[in-house]
């Protein structure tokens, strides 16, 4: 199996179709999984919606290197052709991630409602920062994030749950400038949570696609 990076609009039907979440995130970088020529998985990276968030990881200082992992979507039959090859794939990503003489911080959450504790996260050695707190937020209902939605449209009696999320952080950098970044955590590092991850429905086949090279 290799990784190579993919355009945005090749994860689309992985994220629509076959990912839980059914949406299509800020995209920045995406990466396609292949086996024999044929994408099996699809991993992508972006902007979180939140500046709050980009902030509150590192500081000021570094919120521009932040970045989420916000989608991972693996064909079965590619867990079956190679062991462990979430980790596998992820780790390969975040190698790929990296930028000469910068960090990238990369956030990712793993969905405690959907039965997920983050093996992947912890088994590619991302830190354990704590867990969100179950909340509402407006639902548009046209698959766009609470802060993305039209602004002239009165959407506030329309509320959606947001259950909690177990919340991991990586650096993606080496040398003096990783050093620095990591030490600029704002959260506490805590012992990985415990407990078996649950796999959700991705048995929708996606069409083909093959690689040009």
């Amino acid at each position: 199996m290799d990784i190579r990076f993919i355009s945005p609009s090749e994860t689309h039907e992985w994220l629509l179709m076959k990912h839980y979440a059914k949406r299509i995130p800020c995209i920045t970088d995406a990466f396609g999984l292949y086996h024999k020529g044929v994408l099996v998985g699809v991993c992508t990276f972006g902007i979180p919606a939140s500046r709050q968030l980009c902030v509150g990881v590192c500081g000021e200082e570094y919120a521009d290197s932040v970045r989420e992992l916000n989608r991972l979507c693996i064909d079965d039959e590619a867990r079956e052709l190679k062991k462990n090859v979430a980790s596998y794939f992820v780790g390969a990503c975040l190698r790929r991630i990296r930028k000469p003489n910068e960090t990238v911080i990369v956030v990712s959450y793993a969905d405690t409602e959907m039965g997920h504790i983050g093996k992947v996260y912890q088994a590619t050695n991302f830190l354990f920062t704590g867990t969100t707190k179950e909340r509402t937020d407006i639902s548009t209902g046209e698959g766009k994030h609470s802060r993305h939605y039209d602004k002239t449209i009165d959407y506030s009696l329309n509320r959606k749950k947001r259950s909690a999320k177990h919340r991991y952080v990586f650096f993606a950098g080496h040398g003096k400038n990783l050093k620095e970044c990591s030490k600029s955590l704002k959260y506490p590092i805590l012992p990985y949570p415990l407990g078996e991850t649950k796999r959700y429905d991705a048995s929708y086949r996606v069409e083909t696609q093959l690689s040009l090279f």
